[in-house]
């Protein structure tokens, strides 16, 4: 939750460490799990892997069609749109009716360096969709995750969260030149920052709330950058081909999973909430001399509690200003 809570717990798995790796002496029998962005990329490696330990797991979606061509088994799903905030509540509503509790909430979604647009209520959109669209999400599912027995929320953050703090006097870029980056570091600081306010939330239920970036992993995620931008970055060689760096570098989306699966489910947490997790273990604070120190660790920014908690109550006013919600709200 604060700086002083970052410190690894020698967790016993590793960098390319995979999903089934991480459950394989976890029985998930009886457990309810939401996933965004269940139906590609590291989304699918995280529901297939919880399916296989025997949790129900729904899966929200904004094109059915290729849903169903993804998912097999025992896997619900419903219509949602993180862009659409109305289209959030009306999906947790339909939730609220229909489950008896929520163990896992993975708020796995996202987009990264999209083009200038904005969603909802005049929200810059990788801020609205990363952040506003999951924080919407929670908060009509909160009651359902107080009736579970020590549920836990895991928020994909990302290294990129270096790139940048919270651009507290213009968050929608309506004054600022629209930067892609940037505001996709923010976005991801946002989703740090959110972690870290809802664990305090959370811990009367006996919950948990965990930040994790996966990894440098080829998904979907990939759609806004171009095939010469990935080449320049060194993630691709000429021929389109991952690099060797990158192969070195990089993870599959299953090896991708594992830190989300471990945050979820892993009993060395107890006593540590909100913290930042990366290759399957608590992520140290960046050492800022080290020439690692831009793809590991976490920024100081991204831990600071009165940031969390300034940030939360922006985004409560944005969300009771644009829909006044009416479920949902106490307690969150």
């Amino acid at each position: 939750m604060t700086i002083l809570d970052q410190v690894t717990l020698q967790s016993g798995f590793q960098a390319k460490s995979t999903a089934a790796e991480v459950l394989k002496d976890i029985n998930l029998a009886g457990k309810i799990a939401i996933v965004t962005g269940g139906y590609s990329g590291l989304g699918f490696e995280t529901v297939r892997a919880l399916a296989s330990k025997g949790a129900k797991v729904i899966v929200p979606v904004r094109s059915e069609t290729k849903a169903k061509e993804a998912l097999a088994g025992d896997i619900t799903i419903a219509p949602m749109d993180l862009a659409d905030l109305a289209l959030v509540n009306t999906f947790a509503a339909s939730m609220q009716s229909a489950l008896p509790q929520l163990d896992f909430l993975i708020n796995n979604a996202g987009v990264m360096a999209s083009p200038k647009s904005k969603v909802g209520p005049g929200l810059e959109s990788q801020f609205g969709i990363c952040h506003m669209g999951h924080f919407t999400l929670t908060k009509g599912l909160f009651s359902l995750l107080e009736k579970a027995s020590a549920p836990r929320v895991v928020a994909l953050s990302s290294t990129s969260h270096k790139m940048s703090d919270i651009q507290w006097d213009d968050i929608n870029f309506e004054q600022t030149p629209y930067e892609k980056w940037r505001a996709y570091g923010q976005a991801k600081t946002a989703n740090a920052l959110f972690a870290n306010a809802l664990s305090r939330r959370l811990k009367d239920t006996g919950g948990l709330a965990f930040l994790v970036h996966p990894g440098g992993i080829f998904t979907p995620l990939q759609r806004h950058l171009p095939k010469e931008k990935m080449i320049v970055m060194g993630w691709l060689g000429e021929d389109g081909e991952p690099t060797e760096l990158a192969k070195a570098g990089f993870k599959s989306p299953e090896q991708g999973a594992s830190t989300t699966l471990w945050a979820a489910t892993s009993s060395k947490f107890l006593g540590k909430p909100g913290v930042y997790c990366e290759d399957a273990d608590i992520s140290a604070i960046t050492d800022s001399d080290s020439p690692i120190g831009r793809y590991m660790g976490v920024d100081p920014h991204a831990c600071d509690d009165d940031a969390a908690e300034r940030l939360w109550d922006l985004s409560v006013g944005w969300l009771k200003a644009a829909y006044n919600p009416t479920f949902g709200i106490q307690g969150f």
